[in-house]
């Protein structure tokens, strides 16, 4: 499978139910009244973390999210049917972050953690909602609110205990597929891990940690060359690192100061990490070559081993697990911006076309909402309508489009004339 770590989806939430304009009429009720039901609220999108799932490539399938929409408002003060709430899963450690403000909304680092991702609109009232004692027979109702459409980009981070690096062909994936059940393809070329694997080691306790092997990087990874690069972001959540060098290269101190560069360019923190220096393939070198490798390397934090034969690998695993316990695991830097555009359903704004001499077509969310409610043969709601207009500026955007007494206005299915004296009285 494929390992997918960045994607972009489209979340839609659910449109809110228009209120109904509805009268009791009922047998043996001297007076009826207004009894028209309010809209239901559209669903809510959110995002949640998933133990169960490692990859994005979910999203590579689909893309695209719609919550369900609010069901309109019924005669007999029935109100509508709030829509369900829409949740995508998405893996633990996925950074979310909104394509049009480039803010991170979301880092979501646990099981079961969620955010609100876009919410849904709000049901418009009913003319129940309406009536007072001066106003006992209101003739109109509300439309309900837009949804909200947002692009999101979702990006994978790893969550590991210890990462897992070095150079192609070092020998990570003979290594995590010794110290864990981790089954991870392993040939005799360079790049053969083509994913991050993770494997689960256990300690002499009986607990475990978490071992993320992370393709090989080389020189000018941070800047995008070989595959490395696609992962370094793996990195980042990691408590320190396992360095993994291959001791029969030519130069591997040389080898192991460009990784070392590498994570200095392509972060400052990663560069500060706790290293262990595990010199890897010691079965294929004599006495003497150990000599000089530890005369390089130092003899701190540093094992020699063999992946293949499995020679001290028991020594790391339990000095590794030691650090485990004592290395706490690193407070995300991530910096979460308050997500307004969850929440902003104002589409008040619109849009003046003049489309002849004499005729003006106005476009605009709520204004075109508020028309779909709006009986043109009821004068109380038509009266209505065109308080909203005034309201929200639009007259005196016509006059300055140049509107004359007796030009036509076109709003969604309405269509009426303009006089001034009518409009502003």
């Amino acid at each position: 499978m494929k390992f997918i770590d960045k994607s972009k989806i489209r979340i839609v939430s659910g449109r809110g139910g228009n209120g109904m304009v509805a009268w009791r009429r009922e047998k043996y009720v001297d007076k009826g009244g207004p009894a028209g039901g309010d809209g239901g609220h559209g669903g809510d999108v959110y995002l949640i973390a998933d133990e169960n799932m490692s990859t994005l490539m979910d999203f590579k399938h689909k893309s695209v999210f719609k919550a369900e929409a609010g069901e309109n408002g019924g005669i007999k003060n029935m109100h509508g049917r709030c829509a369900k709430d829409l949740y995508i899963k998405v893996p633990v450690g996925t950074v979310v972050k909104d394509v049009k403000t480039g803010n991170v909304i979301a880092d979501l680092t646990y099981h079961e953690q969620k955010v609100l991702a876009a919410k849904g609109g709000r049901g418009g009232r009913g003319n129940a909602r309406f009536a007072t004692a001066q106003k006992r027979a209101p003739q109109f109702c509300e439309p309900g609110e837009p949804p909200i459409e947002r692009e999101l980009i979702l990006e994978l981070k790893l969550i590991a205990d210890v990462g897992l690096l070095g150079m192609p062909n070092a020998g990570k994936s003979t290594l995590i597929s010794r110290i864990s059940s981790a089954k991870p393809k392993i040939a005799d070329y360079p790049f053969t891990t083509l994913t991050p694997n993770l494997g689960v080691v256990k300690k002499r306790s009986g607990d475990g940690y978490v071992v993320a092997d992370i393709p090989g990087l080389i020189e000018g990874a941070s800047e995008g060359v070989g595959l490395g690069h696609d992962f370094l972001r793996h990195v980042e959540r990691c408590r320190f690192l396992v360095h993994l060098i291959d001791a029969t290269e030519e130069n591997p101190f040389e080898n192991y100061t460009k990784i070392n560069l590498e994570l200095k360019k392509y972060s400052e923190r990663l560069a500060n990490l706790y290293q262990i220096i595990a010199l890897n393939k010691i079965d294929s070198v004599d006495e003497e070559r150990k000599s000089e490798l530890l005369k390089q390397f130092g003899e701190n934090n540093v094992f020699l081993i063999s992946a293949v034969t499995g020679e001290n690998v028991d020594k790391l695993t339990d000095f590794v697990g030691e650090k485990v316990d004592e290395i706490p695991k690193p407070v995300s830097d991530t910096v979460v911006e308050e997500d307004l555009g969850a929440y902003n359903n104002d589409d008040s704004s619109f849009e003046i076309i003049k489309a002849a001499k004499d005729t003006f077509i106005i476009l605009g969310g709520k204004i075109e909402r508020i028309a779909e409610v709006t009986d043109e043969r009821n004068a109380e709601q038509v009266i209505r309508f065109q308080n909203i207009l005034k309201g929200m500026g639009v007259f005196e955007e016509l006059s300055k489009a140049g509107i004359s007494d007796g030009d036509t206005i076109i709003i969604g299915k309405l269509e009426f004339a303009y006089y001034a004296d009518e409009m502003y009285g």
